[in-house]
């Protein structure tokens, strides 16, 4: 029955969040992959069809603005919503994550049940 679930690409440097938030979108009936930084990121949607991309801003190798400009480029074509989660909070943070492709912005922490509320909400149109 995994193949009806929606596949999320979870993009996050710090191997915890990426458990974190792994385990969240698991426990939620997501189908979830990582990837440690936006390079990772375009890689893996280059080969995957993903339902959602949950990206984080500040990575080495492609930071998450980038990588969401790359993943909405010609190069990936990718229409899935992507949710960008960070500890950025400053005036402009979440416009020019709006500006890259971005679907939505949450600040750090983001708890569980937010997390897959969103995340329903974001992939709504995916078979379930």
């Amino acid at each position: 029955m995994t193949q009806n679930r929606p596949k999320v690409l979870v993009v996050d440097d710090a191997a915890t969040v990426r458990l974190y938030h792994t385990k969240l979108l698991g426990d939620a009936g997501f189908e979830v992959a990582e990837a440690a930084n936006g390079l990772e990121a375009v890689e893996a949607a280059m080969s995957t069809a993903f339902d959602l991309f949950v990206v984080d801003v500040n990575m080495p190798k492609m930071n998450g603005y980038t990588c969401v400009e790359t993943l909405r480029s010609e190069t990936v074509g990718t229409p899935a919503p992507i949710l960008m989660i960070s500890t950025e909070d400053r005036a402009g943070d979440a416009d020019r994550a709006y500006a890259a492709g971005a679907n939505l912005y949450l600040v750090k922490p983001v708890d569980a049940e937010r997390l897959a509320r969103v995340a329903r909400m974001l992939t709504s149109g995916v078979a379930a």
